[in-house]
């Protein structure tokens, strides 16, 4: 009975060494690989210590430890404006994914009128017009296009004139007789006949008309001058 009590002591004791044994191996364990970890991390620490004086020696004339410290302080004391700046970039990006889709039908909406307006043919109107202006840099010089500008007022009050209801039917009617006209001039018509002709009352009316249409042409010059003059004298005396 003493034996089995010994024995199961023993084998309880046994089994308490097993276990110490294996904590003490997993211990062991343990302080190798700290020990692995601690020879890895000093072999990349020397390699990021010799790196780092490496790249430090090209910027070394450049800056100072002063310099450092001085940023190092001015970061501290803008710690608010950094953070104030990255949640302006935040707001910044959630704008921008909020404008995305309208940016995006604008964009469709422009290029769908584009091509409405090409091809309605704006754009070869516009190419054509190019070329006539090309035409007419080549076909004028610098000094035509100065005396067109000096010239300017009196070509659009010849246009306005023209332009008038009256003149425009005049000038129509003048237009439909001449479609109309059909005259054969006999080749052996003599002088007398002519002064026959001029006796008539159409004819008198017509060299009438056009006497006096060449005296007014003649006449206004002189009377815009001297209207001219007038004015000038009437501005000059005010």
């Amino acid at each position: 009975m003493e034996e089995n009590k010994m024995q199961d002591q023993i084998n309880m004791i046994n089994k308490k060494l097993d276990v110490i044994l294996e904590e003490i191996e997993l211990q062991r364990s343990h302080r190798r690989e700290i020990e692995d970890l601690k020879d890895d991390l000093m072999r990349v620490g020397k390699d990021v210590y010799q790196t780092t004086v490496e790249e430090l020696e090209g910027v070394a004339e450049h800056i100072q430890t002063g310099d450092i410290l001085h940023l190092g302080k001015k970061l501290i004391r803008n710690v608010n404006n950094i953070n104030g700046m990255f949640d302006q970039l935040e707001s910044m990006n959630d704008l921008l994914k909020d404008v995305s889709p309208i940016t995006r039908e604008v964009a469709i909406d422009f290029m769908e009128k584009l091509d409405e307006i090409d091809r309605k043919g704006y754009f070869d109107f516009a190419r054509e017009i190019i070329h006539a202006m090309d035409n007419v840099v080549d076909s004028f010089t610098v000094d035509d296009v100065r005396a067109l500008g000096d010239n300017i007022v009196t070509i659009l009050n010849t246009i306005k004139n023209l332009t008038q209801p009256d003149m425009l039917h005049a000038i129509n009617n003048a237009l439909t007789v001449y479609k109309k006209l059909d005259i054969e001039v006999d080749e052996k018509i003599s002088y007398f006949t002519l002064i026959k002709r001029m006796n008539t009352p159409e004819m008198r009316r017509g060299v009438a008309f056009a006497i006096r249409f060449l005296k007014s042409m003649v006449e206004r010059p002189k009377r815009e001058s001297i209207s001219k003059s007038n004015n000038e004298k009437n501005n000059q005396s005010n």
